[in-house]
């Protein structure tokens, strides 16, 4: 947000998180999409970390590896149009569509051979002859992921070798490590491998595989348009330590709290990250911005800006170590070793708490 007034107003909603004791599938089921507002300030792109960079550029060579010379592929959910782009570019043979109504830039690039159109992928979208589709972290901002799989799957009937790669967060990763943070509200429906592969089978499509990526934060699943109906396959019930995750909530809540309280007498505290686990976190412990000074992001576009809900200042490392930031609260361990080797690199006097 551009103000921290602005940022103090912003809408807000109810999470209350249930489960489907049939298929597995973990929902909001207090979820009102007319809250939310997927514009050009909605950025949720993670190309300024090195590491994320590395496992995005691992999912863009499988991709390569599986698609035919001269293919034609689709983004839903492209974002800002990274991930699309590179393909592209890296691929002279290659066309390609991004559907999002964030993106920013010209409709049309690299030479004519890649077009956006800023608007949600529905059943009216043409897409006829696809090669690929991708769709990353986007079926769980879904509030009916099913329908839409299932509207996917037609304007697939004429694309029958079409190779469909989704990606989501893994809703057991969530549970089994506790992580409070990673629930949001943009966030409306949360996967196991065994409640996604439920949903592509119950919308007509063959899955291939699904595993976990990113340090099992990720699932990652390929499947193609099955060729007749078949019954989703059968489920065990919910997810393991759901309701462990719902008994331990506020109780982690609170020790987060007393962390960063206890932070607070060596220093100023930050939360490394403005991405929504960063988000999250500032609302959880600290709405009222007592205990952290502002929270620390690489995002040039978010620099200078507000934490929405909490109105914290999101600002550079070097401008959290100038303020006095002496701790930082790390959402993501998958960052760390990147994050200290910054910090160690620009002589910041800056630790880490995960």
């Amino acid at each position: 947000m551009e103000t921290d007034e602005e940022a103090r107003a912003i809408a807000r909603g109810v999470i209350d998180l249930q489960v489907c004791a049939h298929c597995g599938f973990v929902f909001n089921a207090a979820f009102d999409p007319d809250k939310l507002a997927y514009g050009s300030r909605y950025d949720n792109t993670q190309d300024c970390s090195p590491t994320f960079a590395a496992y995005a550029s691992s999912l863009a060579t499988e991709v390569r590896r599986s698609a035919p010379s001269a293919a034609t592929i689709v983004e839903l959910g492209c974002g800002k149009g990274a991930f699309i782009r590179g393909l592209i570019e890296a691929s002279p043979m290659w066309l390609g569509l991004g559907f999002d109504p964030s993106y920013e830039g010209d409709a049309v690039v690299c030479d004519g051979r890649l077009r956006f159109e800023r608007r949600f992928f529905d059943a009216q979208a043409t897409i006829d002859d696809v090669d690929i589709v991708i769709c990353r972290h986007v079926i769980e901002h879904v509030p009916r992921p099913v329908a839409m799989l299932t509207a996917l799957r037609a304007a697939l009937e004429r694309s029958p070798r079409a190779q469909l790669y989704f990606e989501t967060p893994c809703v057991e990763w969530i549970f089994r490590n506790r992580v409070v943070w990673d629930v949001f509200y943009e966030h409306c429906s949360y996967f196991s491998t065994s409640s996604l592969s439920y949903a592509f089978a119950a919308a007509g499509f063959s899955v291939q595989a699904v595993r976990h990526v990113f340090e099992g934060q990720y699932l990652w699943l390929v499947a193609t348009p099955a060729r007749q109906s078949q019954e989703p396959p059968v489920h065990s019930g919910e997810p393991p330590q759901a309701r462990e995750f719902a008994r331990d909530f506020r109780s982690i809540v609170g020790r987060w709290r007393a962390a960063a309280a206890s932070a607070g007498a060596r220093g100023g505290v930050a939360a490394w990250g403005a991405g929504a686990k960063g988000v999250t976190l500032a609302n959880l412990i600290d709405p009222d911005q007592t205990l952290m000074d502002c929270l620390i992001d690489l995002n040039p576009r978010k620099q200078g800006r507000f934490v929405p809900g909490t109105g914290h200042p999101i600002v550079s490392p070097q401008v959290a170590a100038q303020r006095g930031v002496r701790t930082a609260l790390l959402m993501n361990p998958n960052y760390r070793d990147e994050n200290e080797t910054l910090i160690k690199a620009a002589n910041l006097p800056i630790r880490f708490v995960s």
